[in-house]
């Protein structure tokens, strides 16, 4: 309803807003509401005016300064020859510094602290001959300098001569008068801009001169004195020649400022959306309000939010303000807020209402910067009298007519407020109505606020789901509100309390409480009880809930472990079969040379059966090494044969998450950071999505079973110069593989490979740790590197 503004006291924000305005089009925005239903712009406004805000809270605030339109100004350049008079061009010299100021307080460090500011600013940069165009022109005063022109400073030290020229003569022809008797006591004034003579009547036929005017009396004359005639015309001229060059200059200025029509306009709404961001940002400081979290979803997330208005009425006495925390959880979207009169039900209402305003204005809101705040596209309010004598409506009659309207809008963006909910009628019959309203309104999943004294609508929400409880809490000990918001719980009207602390005649009260009944008040009182154990339970149900959850994680994480431990086993048979493998090669170049020295000698029967041996040794250990190969693929096929592309997987030679591209024939490409690979799909490990750090070119390369990185390495029989060479490329294949473990098998001989290994590896920072395995394993024939 229109009359929402002044309902929830928005009026008064804006009015106050507009008290840190600097112009025109600060104070024409905050005269009207202008809500945004967009997450992305009004998080844009909220950012801009939260940088501003630092701004003036920093050592060296950004001042902006007054400025006055200039549509009118810019209207008159689109004419061709149309000279701007000198005030125009004041007003645009004022609003070029002004930009100009903006634009480099802006820069430098200030660019990177504050970006979006920064962004804006940009618009503001003032073209150099427009801006020393002006400045040569107008003085600091804004007027038009006397060196404007070397015409015109020539003509202003001839007025400045004939100046002192006719002061000269003025006070000897003044002289001469006085001493005659002929002039007034106060002997000179100015008409028609020239000095004249007071003169009295009696005398003006004494002294030759022109008459310019007299007294209102008749008794004085003031006359020129023919003297100065001739001077004061040729004064008159040169102020005649000095306006027509400025008439000249300020039609130079014209033209050269013609062709900056639209830029000058723009100035003119950047510095106005400046204006607006300011406003709002010296309001924040003044109400302490911050900028709190916004999420494109209906929703209450308040964390100590308390009234703006309040607390700047509250600062002015050096009274407290009682903040409240609002949160509301799935399925509640509607609060029945109850409680003693003038206990501060109705401010904590306004106060949700008004802070939605202001989010949704782009205005940074008094409440904790970690609250969370949701978007509503309708904002309906009943708040107060709606009383119409031109409609002919009582004030119940006014409330149904409203309660119609907001069923007929509302849906799950809504949000309704509405006080002292089913007042104005019969109590019994009310109460039925009301509560008949707020299951219908339950049912459009609106979200809202009620304040209500009735224990039918209390006792609603209680067995309700999507409504709350929430109280006024209450000293029953002093009998006073302490104004501090209660969620989950009904409060009690504490009427009688109240009315015996008021003074009213015990006699009365005891009658009253006669006529109410006991049993009221043990109603009442049993929907608080049951409300309470609900309350209890439900957070016992929710602690059992994060528990279970818990439990299940870590059932979880239990059977990954499980599962990788048995691959790790297996892997670690593997690896000992390989390197058997690697043992069976060098006994087979050991071999080969024996039998060319078995040749030389006749021993090639004894060869040919070592060879037999040898081979079969290594065909048996091939076997081996395939089927621990197929068991390491068996214990984690459950981790990569469900993989498609598009999901994320790491390799499991390193940390490094990538995205599948593509699957085809058991192995996927997959993209790591810069880099696109093929591996074998039971190469990967399934993960979840990573946090995007970076974007760029990327790094296509292959690992197929015929290049797939290995991380081990056999330098020995290699020349110092190829096992460097080897070395180097191993490491850098390693890093960009992500690998963890790296084994270099250099043997132990005389220590020689084994020093050159651990020199090349320090150089490289990606190093965690350079170690040898046990004696059984290879000891130090063996290097171990650890990479980070």
């Amino acid at each position: 309803p229109n009359h929402i503004i002044s309902s929830l006291e928005f009026d008064k924000v804006l009015k106050f807003a507009q008290s840190f305005c600097f112009g025109p089009l600060g104070t024409e925005h905050f005269t009207t509401l202008h809500l945004s239903i967009d997450p992305e712009a009004i998080n844009n406004q909220l950012e801009a005016v939260d940088e501003l805000k630092k701004i003036l809270l920093s050592p060296n605030p950004l001042t902006l300064g007054s400025y006055e339109s200039i549509e009118t100004e810019v209207s008159y350049l689109a004419v061709s020859g149309y000279v701007l008079s000198l005030e125009s061009v004041v007003k645009i010299d004022n609003l070029i510094r002004l930009s100009n100021g903006v634009y480099k307080f802006f820069s430098g460090e200030k660019s990177l602290k504050y970006p979006r500011l920064t962004e804006s600013a940009k618009f503001l940069f003032v073209p150099e001959e427009l801006f020393l165009g002006l400045d040569k022109v107008l003085d600091e005063s804004g007027e038009i300098r006397p060196d404007a022109s070397p015409e015109l400073h020539a003509i202003h030290k001839s007025i400045h001569s004939k100046t002192l020229e006719i002061n000269k003569r003025f006070n000897g022809v003044a002289q001469k008068y006085k001493e005659q008797g002929l002039l007034s006591d106060a002997f000179e004034s100015y008409r028609n801009n020239r000095r004249v003579l007071s003169v009295p009547a009696e005398h003006k036929r004494k002294i030759r001169g022109i008459i310019h005017d007299d007294s209102a009396t008749g008794k004085t004359v003031f006359i020129e004195p023919e003297e100065l005639i001739t001077a004061n015309n040729e004064l008159f001229e040169l102020e005649s020649e000095y306006k027509k060059e400025i008439y000249k200059i300020l039609r130079k200025l014209s033209d050269k400022l013609r062709p900056f029509g639209s830029q000058l306009l723009g100035f003119y709404h950047q510095i106005g959306s400046f204006d607006i961001i300011y406003a709002k940002a010296a309001m924040a400081v003044s109400m302490n309000a911050n900028r709190v979290n916004v999420i494109d979803k209906a929703h209450f997330g308040y964390k100590k939010a308390f009234h703006p208005l309040l607390y700047l009425k509250n600062r002015q006495s050096g009274l407290p303000v009682v903040p409240f925390g609002l949160e509301l959880h799935k399925p509640n979207k509607i609060i029945i807020l109850s409680g003693p009169n003038a206990g501060g039900k109705s401010v904590t209402m306004k106060t949700v209402g008004l802070l939605q305003l202001m989010l949704q204005s782009g205005m940074l809101i008094t409440a904790n910067e970690n609250s969370t705040v949701g978007i509503f596209h309708q904002i309906m309010a009943d708040i107060g009298d709606q009383q119409s004598l031109e409609d002919d409506l009582s004030t119940y009659s006014s409330r149904l007519v409203t309660m119609k309207a907001l069923l007929d809008k509302a849906e799950k963006r809504t949000l309704f407020l509405i006080d002292e909910f089913g007042s104005g009628t019969d109590p019994q019959i009310g109460g039925a109505i009301a509560e008949a309203v707020l299951r219908a309104l339950n049912k459009s999943k609106a979200f809202g606020l009620i304040t209500t004294h009735y224990s039918n609508l209390k006792f609603y929400a209680y067995k309700t789901p999507g409504i709350v409880n929430a109280s006024m809490l209450f000293d029953q000990e002093n009998l006073k509100p302490t104004y501090e918001f209660e969620l989950g719980k009904p409060g009690s009207s504490y009427a009688f309390e109240i009315a015996q602390q008021s003074g009213l005649d015990k006699e009365i009260l005891k009658y009253a409480r006669f006529k109410t009944g006991k049993n009221v008040k043990r109603i009442e009182d049993l929907v608080i009880e049951l409300q309470s154990e609900k309350q209890i339970l439900d957070k016992k149900l929710d602690e059992l809930l994060e528990k279970e959850k818990k439990i299940d994680l870590l059932i979880k994480n239990y059977d990954n472990l499980y599962k990788d431990l048995d691959y790790r086993r297996a892997k670690l048979k593997l690896e000992k079969k390989e390197f058997a493998l690697v043992d069976i090669n060098k006994k087979n170049k050991e071999l080969n040379d024996a039998i060319r020295e078995i040749k030389t000698e006749k021993k090639l029967e004894e060869a040919i059966a070592l060879a037999k041996k040898l081979e079969e040794d290594k065909k048996k250990l091939e076997v081996e090494a395939e089927k621990l190969d197929q068991a390491v693929l068996d214990s984690t096929g459950h981790l990569w044969k469900h993989l498609k592309a598009g999901d994320y997987a790491k390799l499991k030679s390193g940390g490094e998450t990538g995205k599948i591209t593509a699957i085809m024939n058991k192995k996927a490409e997959i993209e790591l950071g810069h880099i696109s690979m093929t591996v074998k799909l039971s190469d990967l490990i399934p993960t979840d999505k990573p946090i995007s750090k970076y974007s760029g070119v990327k790094i296509v390369t292959s690992i197929d079973a015929g290049s797939k990185f290995e991380t081990k390495i056999d330098i020995r029989g290699y020349s110092k110069t190829d096992a460097m060479d080897a070395i180097h490329e191993f490491l850098d294949n390693a890093i960009l593989a992500n690998a963890n473990f790296l084994q270099i098998l250099h043997g132990k001989g005389n220590g020689i490979l084994r020093k050159m290994v651990r020199d090349i590896v320090k150089e490289y920072n990606d190093v965690k740790e350079i170690s040898h395995p046990a004696e059984e394993n290879g000891g130090n024939g063996i290097t171990i590197i650890s990479l980070k």
